[in-house]
């Protein structure tokens, strides 16, 4: 890699690459923590709804007061070599001498408007908001290809770094049998809530307080729901396709991946090859699975020739027990402490770390317990509903609705416990900005696993 040679090129040529974040959330402060000491980037402006939460989160990550972001406006901060706060992220996006945005919002409809307006204004875009590209990525993505401009999933995040690995795997001459991550996962998990999270989590309320860790958001990792988006934005990122009744969360350590993680005709638990899944760090009895991949990320691959068998016993590759399928893991992943590898991508490459070429996966709002009409839902990580990944034919055919739109809006009929919410179970609104984009993916990539 050379990026950080091309980074000093533009620190050396007095042309830093200028950066906007949108978001102080805890991805966001991940990244303050990191981009004031990499050299050859500039954060000229920091937008978030609370500027003081964004001044928190500047001093909270190390950044020195009115030394460091004192900048009374986007024009001072880019001559002095300092970073605005504002409320104002419209007007962030539309300051001519930015280059790279960061959307980490973590709203799936802010982000589709923000990613949009971020395109037509001619920026490379850095979705940490995964929620939603899996709304409306495939579209965000194409209108970006359109306009000349990146757009790109967020480093750090657990979709790029597979999407790393199945393009690693790929051009290796590898054929490509599963990818996907580690998560902590009990069926149970799926009637998780907010209340009983950390319990379901495993670490104290004391502790999640001291991280800043929101509850709500933090449950959708653990019900399922965040394994079934980012899954559904490796699938329209590679070309991977999600398994008929989406995930099935086995538990497997490390070394039982490629044993694990192939067909079930090769004797593994898939349905298919080609495809994802998220493997537990719990077995069923809720015993922890020894040596686990609860943070970490992973691909099998297909060793397609004896003497590629041969090399995979010969190096201890991780394979199984025939030697046909070899595994390949990443132990962990940095979150926003590693965000600057996207944005240096973009910016210096003009090339994406992922990003969505086709509709092929969905994430469809489940009902947690039996739900009543005249309910209002209350979207990702709430008390209402989970998201399940589910092939976007499928979803199409049915009129599934898509969790990143399950918020707010009014059941008009009762849902039972597990069952797929629809678009005609709710009482949405037609004009909604989010809902007209979604529509409009939906029209424009009504064939599955078409390519843009």
């Amino acid at each position: 890699m050379n990026l950080h040679a091309m980074l000093l090129e533009r620190e050396a040529a007095a042309r830093p690459v200028t950066v906007g974040l949108i978001g102080a959330g805890k991805f966001g402060t991940m990244f303050l923590a990191q981009v004031r000491r990499t050299r050859g980037m500039h954060l000229v402006g920091l937008a978030d709804l609370d500027p003081d939460r964004a001044r928190q989160a500047l001093r909270a990550s190390g950044w020195d007061d009115d030394q460091r972001y004192g900048a009374a406006s986007l024009g001072d901060a880019l001559r002095r070599g300092r970073t605005h706060i504002t409320a104002d992220a419209d007007a962030m996006i539309a300051f001519p001498d930015i280059e790279v945005m960061i959307e980490a919002t973590g709203d799936p409809k802010a982000g589709i408007r923000y990613a949009l307006k971020t395109v037509e204004h001619g920026k490379h875009i850095v979705m940490v908001n995964v929620e939603a590209d899996v709304v409306a990525g495939p579209l965000l993505a194409q209108r970006a290809r359109a306009a000349g401009v990146v757009y790109s999933l967020a480093w750090g995040d657990q979709p790029a770094l597979i999407c790393e690995h199945v393009d690693w795997a790929r051009a290796c001459g590898f054929d490509v049998v599963s990818a996907g991550k580690g998560t902590r996962y009990h069926p149970g998990f799926h009637q998780s809530t907010p209340d009983t999270v950390w319990g379901n989590f495993g670490i104290t309320p004391e502790k999640a307080r001291r991280g800043g860790m929101n509850p709500k958001m933090f449950n959708s990792f653990i019900d399922g729901t965040k394994s079934g988006i980012e899954m559904t934005a490796v699938c329209n990122a590679t070309g991977l396709a999600p398994q008929p009744d989406g995930l099935s969360f086995p538990p497997a350590s490390v070394y039982d991946l490629a044993k694990i993680c192939k067909p079930k005709a090769d004797g593994g638990a898939l349905a298919m090859s080609g495809t994802t899944e998220v493997v537990s760090s719990l077995y069923r009895d809720g015993a922890p699975v020894p040596n686990h991949l609860q943070m970490g990320t992973y691909v099998v691959v297909k060793s397609g020739h004896d003497y590629v068998r041969h090399c995979a016993e010969e190096y201890h590759m991780l394979p199984d027990e025939t030697f046909d399928h070899i595994a390949l893991y990443r132990p962990t992943h940095m979150i926003g402490l590693e965000l600057g590898i996207s944005v240096a991508c973009a910016a210096l490459r003009r090339e994406p770390t992922g990003s969505a070429t086709g509709f092929r996966s969905d994430v469809v709002a489940t009902a947690k317990r039996a739900l009543k009409a005249g309910e209002m839902l209350d979207g990702e990580g709430g008390y209402c509903v989970w998201g399940k990944q589910t092939p976007a034919e499928t979803s199409l055919q049915e009129g599934f609705l898509p969790l990143g739109l399950a918020h707010n809006v009014k059941l008009k009929r009762d849902v039972p416990q597990g069952g797929r919410l629809k678009w005609s179970d709710v009482d949405y609104d037609p004009n909604d900005f989010a809902v007209r984009i979604r529509r409009e993916m939906e029209a424009a990539f009504a064939r599955p696993n078409i390519r843009t």
